[in-house]
């Protein structure tokens, strides 16, 4: 927020018609920056500012780290708020910008973004969520996305000399992997993310909408393809039918057994190798599998984007912010240093030396969000796609099921 400080000090009541600012002085700004908890290291956020108010020397940056827990409500609190402490800049989850866009309180950055930030080179999984109709309100920041994270030595037992490029090499590959005791793939009956990339990638939808209304769509051909895909690969492991990927949590499922592969982000590596070291060296990274070999298949991107307050009386410096942090030199820094994939894909290359990123931002490439609709929190708060995966693992019919749970999914969506 805008906090004017004077330079110069009347000393004297006598001098109190002289008093004001000598030449070379000038007003400054501070601008309000809340950042999420670990989103960034402190020495990059150190580097950043020193390098930000030494090329703007009107303004001052106030970073303020906030934590994930309850930050829905703080930040629609701040946005309502006129209070002159608030933040000026703030970063969020790509698919929270709806919620907070709908009510007004967000500054659109629709020209900003075409004119100067190049918004048609966004990966797709974090410009879309960042819109609300067709205006542009989050731009991008960083992304994460599921790839497969497997075993080098087990594949080397196998025979299996590549990672697989189609879904049928994968479900080949993975059959071969799945014996002798080992486990081809672990992979938990209500994984709905890993889910969501199979359907999206037959060319189905979770819902879709029309005429402004929207309705679930499991139920399609295409959408049912994909539960078929996830049945079939899920089969090839002892995953449970009824749990999801943090019950147990999956790492330590991959630590402790012989697991061939898990779907999850890279970062999932560290806590891998933390339960057991052995296996520092054996472990291996590649993009899910697509229908055809010329690119990835389609996965969820999770990720945050930046916002501004509409009610912020620190437009231009809130604005200098973004475009920084968005821009191409310190978003591919923050990308090497928290191994993330950088917004752009034309950046990818920036994190090419690390074999998890790489893999992670090729199928970036292919990234898609949960539908954009503010109410779409209504279908994960009970969600129905969870118990419908399992009902289809354990036997019972997948267009019954689908068709119940894409009717739960309109009825939430209808919520009000």
């Amino acid at each position: 927020m805008r906090r004017p400080l004077l330079a110069l000090v009347c000393v004297s009541a006598s001098l109190l018609s002289g008093c004001g600012l000598m030449p070379g002085d000038a007003e400054r700004s501070t601008v309000t920056v809340w950042l999420m908890q670990h989103s960034a290291s402190q020495e990059y956020l150190d580097r950043f500012t020193e390098e930000f108010e030494r090329e703007h020397p009107d303004l001052d940056l106030d970073l303020r780290i906030q934590e994930w827990t309850g930050i829905g409500e703080k930040v629609q609190g701040a946005l309502e708020s006129n209070d002159a402490d608030g933040p000026d800049v703030i970063e969020v989850g790509n698919t929270q910008v709806a919620t907070y866009a709908e009510g007004d309180g967000l500054l659109d950055l629709t020209l900003e973004s075409m004119r100067d930030w190049g918004r048609d080179d966004w990966l797709p999984g974090l410009a879309e969520p960042g819109q609300w109709g067709s205006q542009q309100y989050g731009i991008p920041w960083y992304a994460a996305n599921r790839v497969v994270i497997y075993r080098k030595d087990l594949f080397r037992e196998a025979g299996i000399t590549a990672p697989p490029k189609t879904r049928e090499e994968w479900l080949t590959l993975t059959e071969e992997l799945n014996t002798g005791g080992n486990q081809g793939i672990y992979l938990a009956g209500q994984d709905w993310y890993t889910l969501a990339g199979f359907i999206w990638e037959e060319g189905g939808e979770l819902a879709k909408e029309r005429d402004g209304v929207w309705r679930g769509a499991l139920d399609s051909p295409a959408a049912l393809r994909g539960m078929d895909f996830y049945r079939r690969l899920q089969a090839l492991g002892d995953g449970p039918a009824d749990a999801d990927e943090e019950h147990p949590p999956q790492a330590g499922v991959f630590a402790d057994g012989k697991v061939a592969q898990v779907v999850a982000v890279p970062g999932l590596a560290s806590a891998i190798l933390k339960q057991n070291p052995g296996l520092e060296g054996e472990l291996g990274y590649f993009p899910v599998p697509g229908r055809t070999a010329d690119k990835p298949g389609a996965v969820f991107t999770g990720g945050s984007d930046l916002v501004v307050p509409a009610k912020t009386d620190a437009r231009e410096g809130a604005v200098e912010v973004v475009a920084a942090l968005t821009g191409a030199q310190w978003n591919t820094e923050l990308a090497r240093t928290m191994n993330y994939v950088p917004n752009k894909a034309g950046l990818a290359e920036s994190v090419a030396g690390e074999e998890g990123v790489a893999a992670m931002a090729a199928g970036a490439a292919q990234g898609r969000a949960t539908p954009i609709t503010p109410q779409w929190s209504e279908v994960e708060a009970d969600n129905p796609i969870k118990e419908y995966m399992t009902k289809v693992l354990t036997g019972s019919d997948p267009a019954t099921e689908a068709e119940r749970a894409a009717r739960r999914i309109t009825e939430a969506l209808a919520f009000d």
